[in-house]
């Protein structure tokens, strides 16, 4: 019988309600730790306790597959549903994203082991405390130097260093992204357009050294509910899809080995009227007392012009805190929102206000992020949808 959660019963809307990531034992910073140190990577932490080392090892992780999407498609995804009970070393159990819940962070929190707090990635655009600017840290614009922005090493640098077999199997487009280069590099990259021959190149590169740490992921899924939504026949298909790679990739295991299929994070859709969208670009008062606006639309990074963070708190809270967990900056970091310690150079980029979703709503920027403000489904909060994220497990 699984245990509760802090999922279970929401309760809005102090600061103390929000449910935290399971940092240090059972986010996704630590499950490549984990992995490493069953394959006796010097250094390296088993936090996730339910987990049995293996030989070999594979993460498949698909964007954009929450825990509560994949349950509630049992049709489109049979193959996957059918190993729930096996999610977190057969607790039946997910992991959590960590915050925010998305793309960058969540890559950077698997690839490194490290909380957002430490690798610092620690939302979709922070402020570069260097240029006073955003940063888009998922398509890494503008330009920074990588390792100057995110300076640990990945598991899979010190993986390979080990004598360890580490492999990322991915699009080609990603070999060289400076992302890539901060969050998952280390060891063999090997490209492949076509989702059916990287699951057969991920099993090839599992079979390639007695001990493997191999890395493969799908992206599509995300781009279908970004676009049309969760419910929709686009994101239907598209996880149906995903169901018959990773049966495709389980049934080539060699001998030895252990697949672990998980996401970066969930989604929610968004309904499209003023009651769920609130259009920052359009709203005097949230715009008060504001220099730049950062992360996204569920999980904003509010930055204020010099001597305005209180108001600006005061403000948010008073409009959007029966909708929003809204934190200061230092309230953020001392519940441990970012992971249990954050870097003194990550701390500046961090909002002087930061603005979780609790209901399903959204904070738009219709001139600023035009692209953004018309994408149907969303994530970055720490609900459920967008927080939980399955850990099936296949052996061979």
């Amino acid at each position: 019988m699984s245990q509760p959660s802090p999922w279970d019963a929401l309760e809005p809307l102090a600061l103390s309600s929000a449910p935290l990531p399971e940092y240090g034992h059972g986010s996704l910073a630590d499950l490549l730790p984990t992995l490493a140190a069953g394959l006796g990577v010097p250094g390296m932490t088993p936090a996730i306790t339910e987990l049995t080392p293996a030989d070999r090892v594979c993460v498949f992780l698909v964007d954009g597959l929450g825990w509560e999407q994949l349950r509630a498609h049992p049709d489109e995804a049979p193959f996957l549903n059918s190993l729930l009970g096996s999610s977190r070393g057969g607790t039946g159990r997910p992991l959590t994203a960590g915050y925010p819940a998305t793309t960058a962070t969540s890559l950077g929190s698997v690839g490194t082991g490290l909380p957002p707090g430490a690798h610092g990635l620690p939302g979709y655009t922070v402020r570069d405390p260097d240029t006073g600017g955003l940063m888009n840290q998922l398509r890494w614009q503008p330009w920074t130097p990588p390792h100057a922005w995110q300076p640990y090493p990945t598991v899979f640098e010190l993986a390979d260093r080990a004598g360890v077999h580490a492999a990322q199997v991915s699009s080609p487009h990603f070999q060289n992204t400076p992302l890539t280069k901060v969050a998952l590099s280390g060891g063999t990259f090997v490209g492949s357009l076509a989702g059916e021959e990287r699951m057969d190149l991920a099993a090839q590169q599992l079979a390639a050294g007695d001990r493997s740490l191999v890395y493969t992921y799908y992206a599509e899924l995300d781009g279908a509910g970004h676009r049309y939504g969760i419910g929709s026949d686009t994101w239907r298909g598209q996880l149906m899809y995903v169901d018959r790679l990773a049966q495709r990739l389980a049934e080539q295991l060699p001998p030895r080995s252990a697949l672990y299929v998980t996401a970066d994070h969930g989604m929610v859709d968004i309904p499209f009227d003023e009651e769920h969208r609130i259009d920052f670009d359009e709203d005097w008062e949230l715009r008060a007392g504001v220099s730049l606006l950062g992360g996204e639309g569920r999980a904003r990074h509010v930055y204020a012009v010099p001597g305005a963070a209180n108001d600006v708190l005061t403000c948010w809270r008073e409009v959007l805190g029966d909708r929003f967990w809204i934190a200061s900056r230092d309230e953020a970091v001392q519940a441990g929102w970012f992971g249990p310690h954050v870097d003194e150079r990550v701390y500046p980029r961090i909002g002087d206000v930061v603005a979780a979703a609790y209901d399903d709503v959204l904070i738009t920027a219709s001139e600023r992020e035009p692209k953004e403000s018309l994408m149907v489904g969303n994530h970055g909060s720490m609900t459920p949808a967008e927080q939980l994220v399955p850990l099936l497990e296949v052996r061979s």
